[in-house]
């Protein structure tokens, strides 16, 4: 449970950083045409699409720029072919990192994130080298003030959650990806806002590490979610905040 508390610490403290707007509005537009590509312009029955334009939302981007990444992605405008891929690799202390990219030129960002992981200390591998220990999940961060623990667990479970559990940080959530729009509107329904919702590829295990190799592992994943074409980076590390202090 504390690794995904960690997790959603960083989470929390890069969508700040974030606020360089212009990145991030390109890697919400890819992800929003890729997820227009293959399964339609209409969010009703695109959960894909459906989750993409809440995370654009969420930021404040722009609804032309969500028409027009849908129309690009359904083939309505011109625009170069975006494709998604998963690459995986090891940071300090061998700790697995995978990260979900989306790029118009395979090779080019092949090469790019190669370069990421050597300079990080790390080293790229090939598919399914830790894909194995991660699971994709939904992950949902909800505010201790915002309801009662049993009101909540009855009101997620009804809607169809795997689990919860309580930290000082607040309720976590976690759902099947199947799961996970049901549960937001849950939540929606009842006026409960998170404060942090995500499709993540959550570790099968949390690996423990002491803090100077946290603190390079931090600094891979930073580097790594910095690159355009890399939408999320996830890792097994059961980071603390001594080990991204200095990062804030």
């Amino acid at each position: 449970m504390a690794g995904h508390s960690h997790w959603a610490n960083i989470a929390r403290k890069k969508s700040v950083v974030d606020a360089k707007r212009g990145k991030l509005f390109s890697k919400l537009s890819r992800y929003i045409i890729i997820a227009a590509r293959a399964g339609g312009g209409d969010p009703d029955t695109n959960l894909k699409l459906r989750y993409a334009i809440d995370k654009a939302r969420a930021v404040s981007m722009p609804r032309e720029n969500i028409e027009r990444a849908i129309k690009r992605g359904t083939g309505e405008l011109d625009g170069a072919v975006m494709e998604e891929i998963t690459y995986e690799g090891f940071g300090a202390g061998n700790v697995a990192i995978i990260c979900d990219v989306m790029t118009d030129n395979r090779n080019r960002t092949n090469g790019e994130v190669r370069k990421i992981f050597e300079k990080g200390g790390g080293v790229m591998a090939g598919p399914g080298s830790v894909a194995y220990l991660f699971e994709r999940k939904g992950v949902i961060h909800v505010p201790l003030n915002a309801i009662s623990e049993d009101a909540l667990m009855n009101l997620i479970l009804e809607a169809g959650a795997e689990d919860m559990k309580t930290s000082p940080e607040g309720y976590e959530i976690t759902t099947d990806v199947s799961s996970f729009t049901a549960v937001q509107q849950a939540l929606e329904k009842a006026k409960i806002t998170p404060s942090n919702a995500e499709l993540a590829q959550v570790p099968k295990a949390w690996v423990d590490v002491d803090v100077e190799t946290g603190k390079k592992v931090v600094k891979l994943i930073e580097a790594l979610d910095d690159h355009d074409d890399i939408n999320a980076v996830f890792c097994n590390a059961n980071l603390t905040p001594e080990m991204y202090a200095e990062e804030e």
